[in-house]
């Protein structure tokens, strides 16, 4: 699918038809979403770019993340995109030719999306593609600040159950272990965010009045780099006490045992003499001696158990 972005007066409007693409006047913005050979080959070869291979965008290098050829900025980035199913990221790739946007993508994203409805709002704001990939970059990390409240929510309730309930449940772990996935998702996608954002920002082709707009968005994901690190902390110390949680449950549990171990040591060395086959034991032919035992082992299990109370260790 290709949807064909571009201004009419001071109206931004869309063509979905990739054959328009070379009548289409006042181009600013071009979106590939998961595009047939011949729709990427008519788009390559109306406009004069060339897009990398799937295999080239997901590349880490730093000469395959952003490059710079002919008077055209290339640079491909990872988005986070998080729903019921799960979370997952994706890469996208920009290329920013004559002041016109190229973005080719496999999937829907609701980034884009959000993107264009912002668009519809105030496309005034919207003078080429160099606007057009600000505001996709500022939703972009919008969506990225609602997902870290979100994991911040998520830590607050996490938290209040661990306070109310005072007892460490398996479930418990399993949510801290994904919201730290999460987390780490987030904080890696921004660096690689900010790792291409900072090579724009040193381009010749990049204009100089948008560049103040580049670093205020560098700033604001320096911002979520700092979240991310303030929740990291956080999930750390909710993992770290509920561990502990655990650790009391299992020191209460050894605790029970010992105690009842102890408690029937008396009785059972007292069993255990009057158990012996001797005929010198006091009371071994008397008629009373079994109450006398019985009364013995009874005694000395409640002695032990008044000086546990005592010392209250239980």
């Amino acid at each position: 699918m290709v949807r064909i972005f571009y201004k009419e007066g001071r109206i931004i409007k869309r063509e979905n038809d990739f054959r328009e693409l070379g009548k289409v006047k006042n181009l600013v913005w071009v979106d590939l979403q998961s595009p047939t050979a011949e729709e990427e080959e008519w788009v390559e070869n109306k406009c004069n770019i060339s897009f990398q291979t799937p295999q080239e965008i997901v590349e880490i290098e730093s000469s395959s993340r952003f490059f710079e050829q002919n008077e055209t900025i290339n640079a491909n980035s990872n988005f986070l995109k998080i729903d019921r199913d799960g979370y997952e990221t994706y890469p996208v790739s920009f290329i920013l030719h004559q002041n016109v946007l190229f973005t080719y993508r496999r999937g829907d994203s609701k980034t884009f999306a959000d993107t264009v409805k912002k668009m519809k709002v105030s496309p005034e704001t919207i003078q080429g593609g160099v606007d057009f990939m600000l505001l996709l970059l500022e939703t972009r990390i919008e969506a990225d600040a609602d997902s870290l409240e979100g994991i911040s929510r998520d830590i607050s309730s996490i938290s209040k159950d661990l306070t109310h309930e005072q007892k460490a449940r398996q479930e418990v772990l399993i949510r801290i272990s994904g919201l730290q996935e999460i987390t780490m998702m987030l904080r890696e996608t921004s660096i690689d965010k900010q790792r291409v954002l900072s090579g724009i920002l040193r381009s010749q082709y990049f204009p100089e009045d948008r560049k103040e707009h580049l670093r205020i968005i560098l700033k604001d994901i320096s911002s979520l780099l700092e979240y991310t690190t303030f929740n990291f902390e956080r999930l750390e110390y909710l993992q770290n006490t509920f561990m502990g949680l655990i650790n009391l449950e299992q020191s209460q549990v050894i605790k029970i045992f010992t105690v009842v171990t102890i408690i029937f040591m008396p009785p059972t060395l007292i069993a255990g003499i009057f158990g012996m086959n001797y005929a010198h034991i006091p009371s071994t032919n008397e008629p009373w001696g079994f109450w006398i035992s019985l009364f013995l082992m009874v005694l000395s299990s409640v002695i032990v158990l008044l000086f546990f109370r005592r010392k209250k260790w239980i």
